[in-house]
């Protein structure tokens, strides 16, 4: 080897470990950052004309990928945040039921109706016994109509957690439209863009709790984002997601859906809907969970009015509403026909309410939907101790019913039976949701912990690196002095 390639080498080695020193101090640095991942110096053997070795180039800085890994961790993460979005809004519905101990929730409240009006069959003369059952009626009314109202309040904020889903789901696009025109360009002019892919994968990252996606590589680090459900997100240029947010929630409103550039993605007409993410997540308690929770509500209120509801006792007129009413009284709602929206409809009739200028002796007697229609009560020469509507009511409670369908519980059981059946309904989604929520949470934490120790910086190993770089480095210094020295002889042998 002549002088001048020995210089050469020595030259180029000294400039290789400059470089992978400052790639480690780099990671070094970096190495708490979220979503950092390890740089590598990537180098390459030179050769002369003659095939012999000239010493090492520099090709550029690589970073550690491992792409199943990371795929899994945007799918985790995911399917995660659906399941809490689910959760959040289980929970706040679980309030209509509370501690089953303090006997808050619907069913409850049935059972001490029901325990109301077996004391007062008891003793039909008893003004107080009367009181009780027009209060534990009045507790039960109000009962369904601040479930309603609550299962709403969920609609409502589930609604607008959508448009702030959407608001940063468009965000992220943005950054993510920047990020990846840098990685493009710097890719095909060799510049050192590892710090921008790592940025780019925090954005995917943060994407995928929004919303289920997948990508595609292409070309130059170019990049193809899709929804899981294949609907385009990003192609060179962000899609526009758009959501029109509803204000206010009743049990007959329908939320609207989340489109991905005039696709809809989630909500009612989903074409090709999303499976998971917080936007699935949250399209599916509001339009979904909640629903069916309010439909059992309604069906409980519904199977109460047709309890008390009060038949022709020498005719054959319709059968009219009770002590418990509803907007479309005197008439019954059908049987086993779901009434929207009727659990924050359903009242106390003022005519059995003093307070209302009402007679409590209705209750007894019968003939509350009309007190001047002698036809409907049931007892016409206003008996004191007549105990026979009383024991009729509380009967009322465990005899079979047919309800809807189309609420998930059997649609024959008895009114307290189904009210019980709704509750646990509640309370079994809620467990399940919780349990997903828990071994998911898990999931997600063994995907990024592996996806760290994979491409993460290790401390240990960086300063090992920096060591041997420092060896190798004197090693080429020492190798030009020895050169340098060399030529000064031959300088002076030349004189």
């Amino acid at each position: 080897m002549s002088l001048s390639v020995a210089l050469r080498v020595a030259q180029s080695a000294l400039a290789a470990r400059q470089t992978e020193a400052s790639v480690i101090a780099r990671n070094i640095s970096g190495a708490q950052d979220p979503g950092y991942s390890r740089k590598s110096v990537m180098l390459s053997q030179v050769y002369n004309g003659t095939g012999v070795s000239g010493g090492v180039r520099v090709e550029g800085v690589k970073r550690v990928t491992d792409s199943a890994l990371y795929s899994s961790l945007l799918k985790s993460t995911s399917v995660g945040t659906s399941q809490e979005a689910v959760l959040i809004g289980v929970t706040r519905m679980h309030e209509t039921v509370n501690d089953t101990e303090l006997e808050m929730s619907p069913a409850a409240k049935l059972g001490q109706l029901q325990l109301s009006l077996q004391n007062f069959a008891s003793d039909p003369n008893n003004a107080i016994l009367a009181q009780d059952v027009l209060q534990s009626s009045k507790d039960m009314a109000s009962t369904l109509r601040s479930s309603s109202a609550l299962v709403q309040d969920v609609r409502e904020k589930a609604d607008a957690d959508i448009a702030s889903s959407v608001r940063e789901v468009n965000n992220l696009l943005g950054q993510l439209e920047d990020l990846n025109s840098v990685i493009v360009k710097g890719t095909q002019s060799g510049t050192d863009v590892t710090d921008a892919m790592d940025s780019r994968d925090q954005v995917l990252l943060a994407l995928s709790e929004e919303m289920g996606i997948t990508t595609l590589d292409r070309k130059d680090g170019d990049i193809v984002v899709y929804t899981d459900s294949g609907v385009t997100l990003f192609e060179t240029t962000a899609r526009k997601v758009s959501f029109e947010p509803t204000v206010v929630y009743d049990a007959a409103t329908v939320g609207n859906a989340v489109y991905v550039d005039g696709v809809p993605v989630a909500g009612p007409g989903s074409m090709m809907p999303i499976n998971s993410g917080r936007l699935q997540g949250l399209a599916e308690l509001r339009d979904d969970v909640a629903v069916t929770y309010q439909n059992q509500l309604d069906e409980v209120a519904r199977g109460l009015i047709e309890a008390f509801a009060e038949s022709d006792q020498v005719g054959t007129g319709p059968d009219q509403a009770g002590l418990f009413t509803w907007p479309g009284a005197p008439a019954v709602p059908p049987t086993s026909t779901h009434q929207v929206g009727l659990a924050a409809e359903i009242i106390v009739n003022p005519n059995a309410d003093p307070d209302q200028g009402g007679n409590l002796d209705l209750i007894r007697d019968g003939g509350i939907s009309d007190p001047f229609d002698p036809d409907y009560s049931y007892n016409p020469s206003g008996a004191a101790g007549f105990p026979g509507r009383l024991q009729e009511l509380v009967d009322a409670f465990d005899a079979d019913r047919v309800f809807d369908a189309g609420v998930e519980l059997d649609p024959s059981d008895s009114l307290a039976g189904f009210a019980a059946s709704s509750v646990s309904w509640l309370q079994t989604n809620r467990k399940t949701m919780t349990s997903n929520v828990e071994v998911q949470s898990v999931i997600v934490g063994r995907t990024a912990e592996n996806l760290n120790n994979t491409t993460g910086v290790n401390i240990d190993e960086e300063m090992t690196l920096l060591l041997d770089i420092e060896r190798a480095y004197s090693a080429a210094s020492r190798l030009i002095a020895a050169v340098d020295s060399m030529l000064d002889d031959l300088l002076a042998a030349a004189r």
